[in-house]
């Protein structure tokens, strides 16, 4: 397991080092001049060219490269943004609990609803549940987030009054905040929730259904069957178990598809998250801004794949024991 951890990590810290690189190939060494959005708009070539030197647009690029590295990592400063001269990390850093709350709020409705329901989908196909099931992953495959968004907002917030219609509270509650607490906190976040789980409860729904419809007819369910095991044990200690390991490779590669979910979503309802921040940055091209969300995604995704291979390894001992090929 200890190799098994390592080799994992290191795998990490290169994949953190070649986002780094992209990520700052693609923002500032394309055909814009940062140090002229730096500037704004109207400003006299002097000002650009002393905008230049003051952020060291000047040096070499692999010196430009050097020092956006150290300041991340050794500093952990993602700049500051062109617009409002705000600190990045510090106007991420506010906006990041917003979004992470939606996410996690969001996975969390995912699991309760798509594996119970593809359980039993699966161990009754063509039943009455089975049927309405499809017809459930055909609506969340087939719906758009910001459409969905829109109508329980307008349904369940605006005509039967149950929800807030938009806008975020603090689960804690700050001296200025105008509202706060855990049920004002969950009561704004409960339509995004969701929306944001339906999509990928019809996904997960249909993957678990069908995983575990064939891992039943595997050899080793009907051994155990055999051996006089109940049907509950059957399906929870052998079928379920490996059933579940293609989900959470899945699970793994669908958390930047969760992310840009949660842009939509937190302008549909008006939530102050970093992917509301990400389009208003994006539409002013502050560079700084961009460049420290992606980063912080980047980061976060890259951890969280770390954390689902390790997870994986625990639930499959193969993985972590295999070894790979020496040539030679």
């Amino acid at each position: 397991m200890g190799r098994f951890l390592i080799r994992r990590c290191l795998w990490a810290i290169v994949l953190v080092f070649a986002v780094t690189v992209v990520t700052y190939a693609i923002f500032f060494l394309l055909p814009t001049d940062p140090a002229r959005l730096a500037a704004g708009r109207g400003a006299s070539p002097q000002s650009i060219e002393r905008i230049r030197k003051l952020l060291h647009f000047d040096e070499p690029v692999w010196e430009q490269y050097g020092r956006f590295v150290w300041n991340l990592f050794g500093h952990g400063s993602l700049g500051y943004s062109y617009v409002n001269r705000e600190e990045v990390s510090r106007r991420v850093g506010e906006d990041l609990p917003v979004t992470a709350s939606l996410i996690a709020g969001g996975v969390l409705l995912v699991i309760m609803v798509s594996i119970p329901v593809g359980m039993l989908s699966a161990l009754r196909p063509r039943s009455l549940l089975d049927r309405c099931a499809m017809i459930f992953v055909l609506i969340g495959i087939s719906t758009h987030p910001v459409w969905l968004g829109l109508v329980l907002s307008f349904v369940f917030g605006y005509k039967l009054g149950l929800t807030p219609i938009a806008g975020y509270c603090n689960a804690i509650a700050g001296p200025y905040d105008q509202c706060g607490g855990a049920i004002q906190w969950a009561s704004h976040l409960l339509l995004p929730w969701i929306t944001f789980s339906v999509l990928f409860a019809a996904l997960y729904v249909r993957m678990i259904r069908a995983q575990l419809m064939e891992a039943l007819n595997e050899d080793y369910v009907r051994t155990a069957r055999a051996k006089g095991l109940s049907e509950l044990r059957v399906v929870a200690r052998h079928a379920m178990r490996n059933s579940m390991l293609p989900i959470v490779t899945i699970l793994g590669m669908d958390l930047g598809l969760a992310f840009g979910t949660a842009v939509f979503i937190e302008q549909t309802f008006g939530l102050p998250g970093i992917g509301h921040d990400l389009l208003n940055a994006s539409n002013q091209l502050d560079l700084p801004v961009i460049v420290g969300i992606v980063m912080v995604v980047a980061l976060i995704i890259v951890g969280l794949n770390l954390v689902v291979d390790i997870v994986y390894g625990l639930l499959d001992p193969r993985i972590r024991l295999t070894e790979p090929v020496r040539l030679g």
